[in-house]
């Protein structure tokens, strides 16, 4: 390529970079205040949201007459199905206001997805297994290891290594780790059980973001469809768990089986688990997934806190500095990651000028 080409093609990069440039910051139109309020609005949501789907969730698993947290987690994804089918019907009746992908169901689709749901299922049982036996309080902490289980997993699945300061901020997570299980235990309230369930969780919650990224090109990257999948998948697999472990008859036999309240209770969590997967991705559009995750951290300390509140706990210092451990190298990481992602090259897309400027030329489509 001579001067004179390479000249034109800075002028044409210069071009094309001013142009997103241009739609990025001005193709929106709105101002700053306007921009600020919807943030604000939609963090708002998302720590609703979330913080109460976790008391919801604990006070249904908390419940000593019905011991059935394999039915409970399956009544939920039941509900999430039946969500994702009705806003395609209504997506279909107001197309121009509802934006929902098709939810027909593809048994290949299915089956392609099915390792994932396998990993889902884990993720969501030990997930409330662990609430149901530490609480909300200790919950942050007992989950806490996902980020660690991140780093073995990435190396041992993926084959990608770990920086140092990253290594060291999940160092931190894990001294957080044991002070607030040695914490629990001067207490009095610690679970093992508990404990060994938020361990497994974090692992299936690591599992999970690695097996998704490769699903989902099957689901033609829409996590509305995988979420129809994954649940799908998981009511029909959760059904004989329910009834090998006996929970059918504790189901049958509770006393309040045909109690309003107590189905109007389960529908309410599971809308809000439905609605977690929507405020996530609005989170994510609206500010970043870097932010996304320091909101997330953000959200389990106020989560903490209001726990400890709600139950008039009396917690010692090293129980709170365990939980500031946790999330202070959680947001450490988060960090980090962040950083070295900025400091990555940047493939710039090669422009190719052919010999005859005037021949007008497209991307490969």
């Amino acid at each position: 390529m001579n001067r004179s080409q390479l000249k034109r093609s800075r002028i044409l990069r210069m071009a094309l970079a001013g142009s997103a440039d241009s739609t990025s910051h001005d193709g929106s139109g709105e101002s700053f205040v306007m921009r600020s309020l919807k943030i604000a609005l939609v963090v708002t949501l998302y720590w609703f949201i979330s913080i109460t789907m976790v008391f919801l969730n604990n006070y249904l698993l908390d419940n000593k007459e019905l011991d059935a947290p394999l039915f409970v987690t399956f009544f939920q994804c039941l509900v999430s199905v039946g969500l994702c089918r009705l806003m395609f019907f209504l997506s279909t009746l107001f197309p121009g206001t509802i934006d929902f992908p098709s939810m027909k169901f593809d048994l290949k689709v299915s089956r392609e997805v099915l390792p994932l749901s396998v990993v889902f299922i884990g993720m969501i049982t030990f997930n409330n297994l662990c609430l149901k036996y530490v609480g909300v309080a200790f919950y942050t902490v007992g989950r806490s290891l996902s980020t660690v289980f991140n780093v073995i997993f990435t190396y041992t699945i993926i084959k990608q290594t770990t920086s140092v300061r990253a290594l060291l901020c999940c160092g931190v997570i894990l001294g957080g780790f044991w002070l607030g299980v040695d914490q629990e235990g001067v207490a009095g309230s610690l679970s093992w059980t508990g404990v060994l369930f938020g361990v497994l969780a974090s692992a299936c919650v690591s599992l999970n973001a690695i097996y998704t990224k490769k699903v989902m090109p099957v689901v033609d990257g829409s996590i509305w469809k995988l979420s129809f999948y994954n649940n799908l998948n998981a009511c029909v697999l959760f059904l004989p768990l329910i009834v090998i472990f006996g929970e059918l008859g504790s189901v049958l036999k509770f006393s309040r089986i045909l109690d309003p309240q107590f189905w109007g209770m389960m529908s309410v969590g599971g809308v809000f688990g439905f609605a977690i997967g929507y405020v996530s991705g609005l989170q994510i559009k609206y500010t970043s997934p870097l932010t996304h995750n320091v909101s997330g951290t953000a959200k389990a300390c106020a989560q903490t806190v209001l726990a400890v509140m709600y139950h008039h706990s009396s917690k010692s210092l090293l129980w709170w500095t365990s939980n500031m451990m946790v999330l202070g190298g959680s947001s450490g990481y988060t960090w980090v990651k962040g950083m070295e992602m900025k400091k990555a090259p940047v493939q710039v897309p090669q422009v190719i000028v052919s010999k005859d400027m005037n021949e007008k030329s497209r991307p490969d489509e």
